[in-house]
């Protein structure tokens, strides 16, 4: 019964790249099935499940039980507050919006110490956590796209460390170039900004166009990434 627990395709590759052997820390474990999963198959030596509300974390619970896994730590709390830095050595925070991921961070800086590794997924505004990772002390190591129900889902692997990333990267990924799903994220990133302009130029006032016009200068960079994507990855 307990190897029939299967992943969603976006958190089956948060799956694999897990380190064998490690210590996880999944912040906003919902239902729990990463970490159950992960423990199923041996694939990590321990992990704390952390949620912000009890309802989540009861159905956590409720999956350890089901499937008889051992060695995760069930907590209550909001992001990594009552995760101490040793306990862990992978984090993994997903199934939020970018803004929220990069909040949790902020309050535990402990996470850019060079000594973790974080498996971040946001559901939105992606170039919000990207941009606090450049200027907060964390690299992208490596990024990557998964389709999971139509929707695009971008995962970044970062570690402590420096980058600079172009408005483009901030907005069209860091580390996306070669990526088959790359092209078609771009362009949907193109689309909403190209409405959004479209928007601000109909209502007017200086102030929208102050908007409009940092607007097109993404527009510009995303444009331009994604020809490099082109180059990359069209013979």
């Amino acid at each position: 019964m307990a190897k029939r627990l299967e992943l969603a395709p976006r958190l089956a590759l948060l799956a694999s790249w897990v380190p064998p052997g490690a210590h996880l820390a999944d912040v906003g474990t919902d239902h729990g099935h990463l970490p159950v999963w992960l423990a199923l198959h041996g694939r990590i030596a321990s992990a704390v499940a952390s949620d912000l509300r009890t309802g989540p974390l009861d159905r956590a619970r409720l999956a350890g039980k089901t499937y008889g896994v051992k060695g995760i730590d069930f907590r209550l709390c909001d992001g990594l507050s009552a995760v101490a830095p040793q306990e862990c050595d992978t984090v993994v925070i997903a199934g939020m919006g970018g803004e929220n991921i990069a909040a949790i961070l902020s309050g535990a800086p402990w996470t850019a110490d060079g000594r973790h590794t974080l498996l971040l997924q946001p559901q939105s505004r992606e170039e919000v956590l990207r941009r606090f990772l450049m200027e907060h002390g964390y690299a992208v190591r490596r990024e990557a796209l998964v389709e999971d129900r139509g929707i695009l889902y971008p995962c970044m692997e970062a570690v402590a460390g420096k980058m600079a990333l172009s408005p483009g990267q901030l907005w069209g990924g860091a580390a996306l170039l070669h990526d088959p799903l790359g092209s078609r994220y771009m362009i949907e990133k193109i689309l909403r900004l190209q409405t959004a302009v479209a928007g601000l130029n109909r209502a007017g006032g200086a102030e929208n166009q102050k908007k409009a016009d940092a607007l097109r200068d993404i527009l510009t960079g995303l444009l331009s990434l994604r020809e490099e994507w082109r180059h990359a990855n069209c013979p």
